[in-house]
């Protein structure tokens, strides 16, 4: 069935006096087609959409477009209005293509709307539609673009794109700027592919060596870690957050809706040239090994590294602001308060408040949104696992595989295989080649059905039960070493267990350990706060040792870059985000890890001498106000980052004058 047919063309027509006449216009023709069942759901898509940016572009273009579930085909509307309508383009539209897809279009459809877009951009494209005589000449254009029709020499439309999310290249002399670009808009059909072209255009135009990355509805393929590796800068022209922010970690960048890539596509580019050699242009935060796409090259070690790390920095914010809330509860409502919160919060109100009035109350209600937070850690953990190896689709599977792996009282070491599990489940079922009607079920009914099944199944049927056991072994050791009076074995192990692999599965095993047992701790029983003391306070050491070497005792010995990165390393430190040393461990792994390690291990051990204990399971020196005693805590941090600096200092060899 075709995307676009004559009965969805109105030539030189007048439809309406303004862009609402003529998008009501339009989802009526749709409805009349059959291509959707009620105008007017259709119409507030359209339009919703038309209020978060206008879809009017210069040279008298306007592509309003809209996903909803009224549609029941993936269509183009197409009408040459006669006068021209404003849709916020600057110059009145007299070519709109209205852009109708269901909200679970199968991936082929939206490549062919893409396609379209794509065109859009081309004059001889536009020219060939104003001067077409009927609907039929119309809907020939318009599908040889989109490539549902053979071409003919009566009808001159250009090539479409060899893929909707390829990138695009454009080569330049060598010694050219690189420059990279992602693209993307709230519904990922039009304007993605339309900016990604525009600025390939202009790239060409100023000799610049240019790759994109459409991040559209129908997919996208990431760019090579190589060539994002070797950009001097990038450019995010998005409407929406850019996936995998991190591959572009610490590169320059230009951010600007994604019509700038379209109507100013020059001077983004001029822009990302002069990003280049500024030493006080933005950057991406984060490190360019995070977060990044598995590649064909990729070894399983650093796949499965980066596919966890994932899974880590998504369950973050749930456990750093549940912590928060729970030691605000603390200090509220006093430590008991663990126990009760739940009865509290049921049984009482700001105008019925319990017997320790308003402050038990409020810490009480801390201490219970806190604590719910808190429970997503697995479920949260196994769901971005499943998302890092299959995107969205691995999501739903992934967390029931991480609520499961808590029935089963795996814990996170349930959640991790359980993620893992869906993820692998999810990217099959992704890729198994199916009819088309039911391609558009795929990623909302069958992937996380049968994901689920199959890896929620797995852990309750076969893996759960050992996994609960191994972690009870775990869990059993170290809190025995802790019970038996060796505490500051157990910081040793925890120091140089957190700056082994900075963010990788033992770092995570060690932090996973201590957020869990957290629940337990009391005044009675303070070794679970002296275990999250120990470990958050030796993650932070790596960043600061590095970010002391690299600015302060050895600056010689370090690229212009990694000082840069070391700039950045202070405050990530500071805050508790070990990943802060990974671009310092992965251009120097030999030096940078046994030097960090000796510095946590050292801190660890400090922090468990002087009984020092944290409340809060992330933010560093953030969150003071939950570590006691903050003497304990910032001599034993200024001992591993200064022992840390030191020892990576005389370590390194002078790579600069």
């Amino acid at each position: 069935m075709s995307t676009i047919t004559p009965a969805l063309v109105s030539l030189d027509v007048e439809l309406g006096a303004d862009k609402e006449q003529v998008l009501r216009a339009l989802a009526a023709r749709f409805v009349d087609a059959g291509r959707a069942g009620d105008a007017d759901e259709l119409f507030a898509a359209a339009w919703a959409r038309e209020e978060q940016d206008a879809t009017g572009l210069p040279g008298g273009i306007a592509i309003p477009h809209a996903k909803t579930a009224t549609v029941t085909q993936a269509s183009l509307a197409f009408a040459r209005l006669s006068p021209g309508v404003d849709f916020g383009g600057g110059d009145p539209s007299d070519i709109v293509f209205m852009i109708a897809a269901p909200d679970t279009a199968a991936e082929e459809h939206l490549a062919v709307l893409s396609q379209l877009a794509r065109h859009l951009m081309d004059e001889d494209f536009l020219a060939a539609l104003r001067a077409a005589a009927t609907a039929d000449e119309a809907v020939a254009i318009v599908r040889e673009a989109i490539g549902e029709a053979p071409s003919s020499e009566a009808v001159a439309a250009p090539a479409a794109s060899e893929s909707s999310a390829a990138p695009a290249t454009a080569q330049a002399a060598t010694g050219a700027k690189k420059i990279v670009a992602v693209t993307a808009c709230a519904t990922g059909i039009a304007h993605t592919y339309m900016a990604a072209d525009g600025l390939t255009k202009a790239a060409k135009d100023a000799g610049v060596e240019f790759h994109v990355e459409p991040q559209g509805s129908s997919g996208y393929e990431p760019l090579d870690p190589t060539v994002i590796a070797d950009a001097d800068a990038v450019i995010f022209a998005v409407d929406v957050d850019v996936r995998e922010p991190g591959r572009f970690g610490g590169k320059p960048v230009i951010r600007r809706p994604v019509k700038a890539g379209i109507e100013h596509a020059a001077e983004l580019i001029d822009l990302a040239v002069a990003a280049a050699d500024d030493p006080n242009a933005e950057r991406v935060s984060g490190s360019a090994s995070e977060s990044a796409p598995a590649q064909a090259d990729e070894g399983w070690g650093k796949r499965i590294q980066r596919i966890l790390m994932t899974g880590v920095s998504y369950m973050i914010p749930f456990v750093a602001g549940g912590g928060l809330l729970m030691a605000l509860g603390f200090l509220l409502g006093g430590f008991e308060i663990n126990g009760v919160a739940g009865d509290i919060v049921v049984n009482n109100a700001l105008w019925n408040l319990p017997d320790g009035g308003l402050s038990e109350y409020l810490g009480a209600v801390a201490f219970a949104i806190g604590n719910a937070s808190m429970a997503f850690l697995v479920p949260a953990l196994a769901g971005y696992i499943a998302f890092a190896i299959a995107d969205r689709p691995g999501i739903a599977p992934g967390f029931v595989a991480g609520s499961v792996a808590l029935i089963m009282s795996a814990g996170f070491i349930g959640g991790i295989v359980g993620g893992l599990l869906a993820g692998l489940a999810a990217w099959w079922l992704g890729r198994l080649k199916v009819w088309r009607w039911v391609r558009g079920l795929m990623p909302v009914v069958i992937i996380p059905l049968l994901g689920s099944i199959f890896a929620s199944g797995l852990l309750l049927l076969v893996l759960g039960a050992p996994i609960a056991a191994l972690m009870n072994l775990l869990e059993g050791g170290l809190t025995n070493l802790a019970e038996s009076g060796l505490l500051p074995v157990v910081g040793i192990i925890l120091g140089l267990m957190m700056c082994f692999d900075l963010g990788g599965p033992i770092n995570k095993v060690a932090y996973a350990f201590a957020v869990a047992s957290l629940a337990d701790g009391s005044p009675d029983n303070p070794i679970p706060y002296y275990i999250m003391g120990a470990v958050m306070i030796s993650g932070m050491v790596p960043p600061l040792g590095m970010a002391l070497a690299s600015t302060a005792l050895a600056r010689t010995k370090f690229t212009a870059a990694e000082r840069q990165n070391g700039v950045a390393a202070w405050p990530m430190g500071l805050a508790f985000i070990s990943e802060g040393a990974i671009p310092f461990a992965a251009a120097d792994p030999l030096r940078v890890i046994p030097a960090s390690m000796v510095g946590g291990a050292l801190t660890g051990f400090l922090t468990m001498l002087f009984h020092v204990g944290s409340q809060a399971p992330h933010g560093g020196l953030f969150v003071a106000f939950a570590i006691s005693p903050i003497w304990g805590f910032l001599v034993a941090l200024l001992a591993g980052t200064v022992v840390t600096g030191v020892l990576v200092s005389l370590l390194k060899k002078k790579v600069v004058a």
